[in-house]
């Protein structure tokens, strides 16, 4: 049996090496930051997700600190049993506040928090419609779900609506309807209409529910989110999200209706077995919140940058797609042509990390960068005369 697994292992990923997509991950030796040291050398950093540059921001590590120096390293147990400390309930109260929400629940990452949401409220009887390109942990979620499931083409609304309406339809779900969508994707930096989204589940009694993994701290008034950027406070009814990007600490959330979260405490897994999030990791999420509503200049300067190195892309003749956020990919349309062009801009002093199958189709492999407040307009420029070498090297422009 071990030899087997051996073997198919090595095949495997001799596969991938042959095709230029297995790659270790790169090790970095600094704190994140517009500038990264990988293998020893100080490079341009954008393929990062600390939107906001808060990692290192002075509040937010003094708050771990203190938070350790008081409460120690870690709980010891589930949140359930002995887990829960005042910390949790402080920061859960904080971020409700900040989204705008009746409540909130942390659980340990962005990925248990779509997975044990979506699991945990669609049952059998019920049907999950996700968006073609939400997050894997989406995907994940309604497969380990009783219900069954449908995909819509990806931000196309008038299949959602005739995927509703075939569900609502004689012989159809009499259960709930649970839409899901990512607010900001991941991977092409376009945008949900949460609108668009809205009206059609209203015709069909079906909840809504967002994923803003990279839309807090980016949309909306001081970074609260997709539903606040879209005014859909009223009409939206759940929002899950990621503690790891713009707050770049670790963890997710639930944000929506209190009974909502208070049968999500009876019967989400992996809010029921995980650990509970350690003093430090919850205090610089707190402290990451206070900056977010009192500190706008980081969300400010994050725009600025973003407008400035998607233009610069745009004008040097790169295909970025259909981004309007800080997410913005220069689509190659071959994994290994960008592997290709990750590998130069490294050796160039850029890290912009190449994206392929299988986290992408093969034709629209690319490189993925993001740009954050942290960046300086030198840091910026730099980026673009290196992208402007490597791209006539490979033929891209």
């Amino acid at each position: 049996m071990t030899n087997q697994l051996i073997e198919w292992c090595t095949s495997e990923i001799a596969g991938l090496k042959e095709r230029h997509l297995f790659h270790m991950p790169k090790v970095h030796q600094s704190a994140v930051g517009a500038r990264v040291i990988i293998d020893g050398k100080s490079v341009i950093q954008l393929s990062n997700n600390s939107y906001l540059g808060l990692s290192t921001h002075p509040k937010v590590k003094e708050a771990a600190i203190k938070a350790i120096e008081k409460y120690g390293v870690g709980s010891g147990a589930v949140r359930p049993i002995s887990g829960t400390m005042d910390l949790h309930v402080e920061c859960e109260e904080k971020l409700a506040k900040f989204k705008k929400t009746e409540s909130c629940l942390l659980f340990q990452s962005g990925f248990t928090a779509n997975v044990g949401v979506v699991s945990t409220l669609a049952v059998a009887g019920d049907h999950i419609i996700s968006d073609e390109l939400n997050h894997a942990s989406i995907i994940d979620g309604a497969r380990l779900s009783k219900a069954t499931r449908a995909v819509y083409r990806h931000k196309d609304y008038g299949h959602l609506e005739e995927l509703l309406k075939e569900a609502r339809g004689p012989k159809g779900i009499t259960g709930k309807i649970l839409v899901v969508t990512d607010g900001v994707f991941s991977m092409d930096g376009d945008v949900a209409d949460l609108k668009a989204c809205a009206d059609a589940c209203e015709k069909y009694d079906a909840i809504t529910m967002v994923d803003d993994a990279h839309a807090t701290g980016v949309l909306g008034e001081k970074g609260r989110g997709t539903v606040d950027d879209q005014h859909m406070h009223e009409r939206w009814s759940l929002t899950v999200g990621t503690l790891s990007k713009a707050i770049p600490v670790v963890g997710g959330y639930y944000a929506g209706p209190q009974i909502v979260k208070e049968y999500l405490i009876a019967k989400a897994r992996p809010f029921l077995f995980s650990a509970s999030a350690p003093p430090a990791v919850v205090a610089a999420v707190s402290a990451c919140v206070d900056v977010l509503e009192n500190e706008p200049q980081h969300h400010a300067k994050l725009w600025e940058n973003t407008k400035f190195f998607k233009q610069g892309l745009k004008d040097l003749g790169f295909n970025t797609g259909n981004s309007v956020t800080p997410v913005t990919p220069v689509i190659v349309g071959d994994g290994a042509k960008a592997a290709k062009l990750s590998e130069i801009l490294l050796e160039n002093g850029v890290y912009a990390q190449g994206i392929y199958f299988p986290m992408v189709a093969e034709a629209l492999s690319r490189v993925r960068t993001i740009v954050s407040a942290s960046h300086s307009r030198e840091d910026l420029q730099e980026a673009l005369d290196v992208f402007k070498k490597c791209g006539k090297q490979l033929g891209l422009i």
